[in-house]
């Protein structure tokens, strides 16, 4: 082979390098493009998975909690749904096991107080928390309207207080004297000695947590 073909033949290759180099790097730029593409569409998904997993949270903890909650009727006046619709005293009216707090309530001439309250938080006994006082004492205070009224008013809270806030507290009531909550996640406690059994119960104007026994104040 002489010389001019020899450098014919590398000129050749030389070419053949040159026009083989735009498509390497057209290839490596798709790949690129790819993993690029590849990652913002994870980091997308991780995120919209991050903000409906912090939704869920936030729609959990505004829900009603606790064992009691399962005997709330599922539609109507009664139910969750049409309590957040009526005043305290109203929607309370609704649900068959707060009959005793409602006919109390009415003995002691509360309900235009409790219905036309703003921002309030009713801590409800059910019928079974009445049922543990003596019937011959719980008749003596249903018609005693102003022991009745001390007692009542002392279940009410001047402020809305959400689950979080009964983690531990101290608050006024409208009876004027205080009341204590601890707990925490599902499981809250009131004066120590009352269970929440359906928490966070809305009304059109209070919160309501409705509870295992009746609260008494100092006499």
């Amino acid at each position: 082979m002489n010389a001019t073909t020899r450098r014919t033949r590398r000129g050749a290759l030389v070419l053949a390098a040159a026009a083989m180099l735009p498509l390497a790097l057209t290839a490596c730029s798709s790949d690129d493009g790819k993993d690029e593409a590849s990652s913002d569409t994870k980091s997308s998904a991780a995120s919209e998975k991050a903000t409906d997993s912090a939704a869920s949270d936030t729609d959990s903890a505004d829900e009603p909690f606790g064992s009691a909650c399962s005997s709330v009727p599922d539609d109507g006046a009664g139910s969750f749904d049409g309590m957040a619709k009526d005043p305290v005293a109203t929607a309370a009216s609704n649900n068959p096991d707060l009959s005793t707090l409602v006919t109390a309530v009415k003995k002691a001439g509360l309900v235009d107080t409790l219905n036309n309250a703003k921002d309030i938080t009713v801590f409800a006994p059910t019928n079974d928390a009445f049922a543990k006082i003596p019937k011959a004492d719980l008749d003596k205070v249903l018609s005693d309207k102003a022991q009745l009224t001390k007692i009542l008013t002392y279940h009410v809270v001047g402020q809305k207080l959400a689950p979080k806030d009964l983690e531990s507290g101290s608050f006024a009531t409208l009876e004027k004297s205080e009341l204590t909550t601890a707990g925490s996640g599902e499981s809250f406690r009131v004066n120590d000695s009352a269970e929440v059994v359906c928490g966070n119960v809305k009304t059109a104007n209070a919160n309501v947590h409705i509870i295992d026994t009746v609260l008494m104040p100092k006499m």
